[in-house]
């Protein structure tokens, strides 16, 4: 006998749909051999990693990434107002 090792589905996402909706889903799904939940929920997914995916993606024109890489290859000194600041974080976060 097989090991299911999924994680309990136990969090439910409820949505009004149209007729023609449900029907194209259902239509969908079936095409695929998915039930409906599979279906929504596997799209839903996929859709939401690739919005996610976008929105946390770094885009740099050729200035900006020049200036990142000079940042990385030769960082300045920290000036006194972010000693001062690294300090007062760190007696912060000692203090806790």
């Amino acid at each position: 006998m097989p090991v299911d090792n999924a994680p309990t589905k136990s969090t439910r996402i409820e949505t009004r749909v149209t007729l023609e909706q449900k029907q194209l889903i259902e239509l969908a799904a079936a095409y695929q051999g998915r039930s409906v939940s599979e279906f929504v929920v596997g799209n839903a997914e996929a859709a939401a990693k690739q919005v996610i995916r976008e929105y946390e993606r770094l885009r740099l024109n050729r200035e900006q990434s020049r200036v990142l890489v000079d940042a990385l290859l030769s960082p300045k000194r920290p000036n006194k107002s972010l000693r001062d600041a690294a300090r007062r974080h760190k007696a912060q976060v000692m203090d806790q």
